[in-house]
């Protein structure tokens, strides 16, 4: 999985605990959900689907944005031979009619944006046990999407409104409650003046002096030091110091530009663990691109 990160506005988002409302993400069964800082939330079946899959997404407010889509795929296409899902699909081994005329049908994807088909779709087969296609091994299974679906509305404080999915109320739309603001950021200068020969020589000299203190396995001779300007002031320094037989990893810093220079490390979070040590994400292959202002790794 590739990442971007926009140092655009890196020294503005340092202290993202003040700028942005705590993002979730939580697996229940055979579902996982998980909602962005506005609380727009996404649940999708996982496990041994092979190739059925199920999403259904939801924004936060008392308006009803949400989307259904049923679709088959997986890691090759289906066979040109293979029947359309619609009429294929089963729940619990039975058929499974899509009520309603706001389905858009193709051969193998099926959508909904309508609200009340969406809700009630989802109370159909929300005590099932899974959905199949006849003549075919896929499989979404239920297990899970009560559980998600009471998290969505949890986490968009839906419980005991009429737009609940799960624990429904008499309580308006209304007195659902917007997607949290995202406090603005100070915009750096998207142009900064480029490196002089001698910051970047200096830099350069920098670079190479705080490798030798490095717990690095790539053998010295091997580690790079590249510098590019990120503000008139600051530059992003990175060194690489692990290698593969196809990755490399990197440590970065952001350095000032005059002397005497002073640096800080770049430490990037996820904001999931994902069953991992650590939420801190390795600058692997890492790349900068100048005009765009974008980190990729």
């Amino acid at each position: 999985m590739r990442y971007r990160i926009f140092l655009l506005f890196f020294f503005a988002l340092l202290p993202t605990s003040l700028v942005w409302a705590a993002p979730a993400q939580r697996a229940f069964s055979d579902w996982q959900v998980t909602c962005n800082n506005q609380n727009f939330c996404v649940a999708r079946n996982t496990g041994d689907h092979n190739g059925l899959v199920m999403t259904l997404s939801r924004s936060a407010g008392a308006h009803t944005d949400a989307v259904l889509r049923i679709e088959r795929g997986g890691l090759k296409s289906p066979d040109a031979s293979e029947g359309e899902i619609a009429p294929r699909l089963l729940l619990d081994g039975e058929p499974l009619a899509l009520s309603g005329d706001k389905w858009r049908i193709s051969p193998w994807l099926l959508v909904t944006d309508d609200t009340a088909t969406i809700t009630a779709f989802l109370q159909m087969i929300q005590e099932g046990k899974a959905i199949t296609l006849r003549d075919g091994n896929q499989t979404i299974s239920l297990s899970g999407l009560k559980a998600a679906l009471l998290f969505i509305d949890a986490q968009q404080k839906r419980v005991g409104s009429e737009t609940a999915w799960i624990k429904k109320g008499d309580e308006p739309p209304l007195s659902v409650p917007p997607a949290p603001a995202l406090k603005e950021v100070a915009v750096v200068n998207p142009t900064p003046t480029p490196l002089s020969l001698e910051e970047r020589n200096d830099l350069l000299d920098y670079g190479n002096w705080r490798m030798n203190g490095l717990r690095c396995s790539l053998d010295p001779l091997r580690r790079e030091v590249n510098v590019t300007a990120l503000t008139d002031d600051k530059a992003l320094m990175m060194i690489s110091c692990e290698a593969g037989a196809y990755n490399t990893i990197d440590l970065a810093w952001i350095v000032s530009r005059k002397k005497p220079l002073a640096s800080r490390p770049v430490r990037l979070r996820l904001p999931f663990n994902n069953g991992q040590e650590t939420n801190e994400l390795e600058l692997m292959n890492a790349t900068f691109d100048e005009k765009s202002r974008e980190l990729v790794t």
